[in-house]
């Protein structure tokens, strides 16, 4: 999750435990971004794996110990109980920890006593519909509402939050489980991808045998079944020897793939897919793209432009519609 939903989910959690008291809302929903501060140990994180991004701060450790130093230094700033602010700045971070497990993330909660994780993986990392409502609802709260309307208004838009964000997650776990059931039912694919739309998911397979990589995917709309593909497509990692320009789409593809994999990261690291086609120039072009790193329909891709003639392949990253449309 984004960090401007983290803050204002703990806020909203705050709330509904406490109800409208500002010294304490604002620790609550300050909590829920300090787990995140966990950036700022990137130069040493390498000699401390415990410091890593997802580690200590992402743990119930972590959590309890910024609330007892919460408890200790909040009431110096602004007058309340030490119990209840340890208690907000508890929840706030707590808050953050299953926000994160919510996504494709994975957090250790039990850190420092055992390294097992939690993952829920019904949600984006980043999911710009969430994002987008945080930011206009801090907008809406603390600028157009604070201080200008009826607190009654003011009520209305933490409850309709409380209510869009119960809605969002039930939806999210509701097709997690669904589609869980569909991959177990199959049986031939090993992994579902949430996209930015909670009514779709990918099923997809990817296997790396023989120095190849072969994937196959469908989508799955929740309430629907199987809308689209499967799709599947297969490369070798490394560009095997060829002379001139492709002839077909397999070959446009097979020759691609190792330089669209050394010429970026978010391929290795993230579920892929790729489409050859011919340019209007007569080009054949392959485009190889993550089906996860994705936003407004495009894909954080590589594209791979064969010219005719002997002249070498252009090679740009790039973010790409798709053809074949998972998310």
């Amino acid at each position: 999750m984004d960090l401007f939903t983290h803050v204002l989910v703990a806020y909203l959690v705050t709330f509904g435990v406490v109800g409208f008291r500002p010294s304490y809302l604002a620790a609550g929903a300050l909590a829920g971004g300090i787990p995140d501060a966990d950036a700022l140990f990137f130069p040493i994180a390498r000699r401390f794996p415990i410091l890593q991004h997802h580690g200590i701060t992402h743990s119930l450790t972590g959590v309890t110990v910024v609330a007892l130093a919460g408890a200790f230094v909040a009431p110096m700033l602004a007058p309340g109980s030490p119990y209840i602010y340890f208690l907000v700045l508890e929840i706030g971070g707590v808050c953050h920890i299953l926000q994160d497990a919510f996504t494709s993330f994975a957090v250790p909660p039990l850190l420092p006593f055992s390294n097992r994780q939690l993952h829920i993986d019904a949600d984006r990392p980043i999911n710009f519909v969430t994002m987008v409502v945080s930011i206009a609802s801090f907008y809406l709260l603390l600028g157009v509402e604070r201080n200008h309307v009826p607190f009654a208004w003011y009520l209305f838009t933490v409850y309709a939050l409380m209510v869009f964000f119960a809605a969002y997650f039930a939806i999210r776990i509701a097709g997690r489980v669904v589609v869980q059931r569909r991959l177990r039912a199959t049986g031939g694919f090993d992994a579902v991808i949430p996209t930015g739309n909670p009514l779709n998911w990918v099923l997809l397979s990817e296997q790396n045998q023989g120095g190849r990589v072969s994937t196959r995917w469908e989508r799955y709309t929740f309430g629907r079944g199987v809308v689209d593909g499967p799709y599947a497509v297969e490369a070798p990692i490394e560009t095997p020897a060829h002379a001139g320009p492709p002839t077909t789409e397999a070959e446009a593809l097979e020759w691609s793939y190792g330089l669209a994999r050394r010429r970026s990261r978010v391929l290795g690291s993230t579920y892929h897919f790729g489409e050859a086609f011919r340019s209007a120039a007569g080009e054949w072009v392959a485009v190889w793209y993550s089906l996860e790193f994705t936003m407004f329909g495009r894909a954080a891709a590589v594209r791979v432009v064969f010219p005719t003639g002997d002249a070498a392949p252009v090679v740009k990253s790039a973010f790409y519609r798709p053809i074949h449309r998972a998310f």
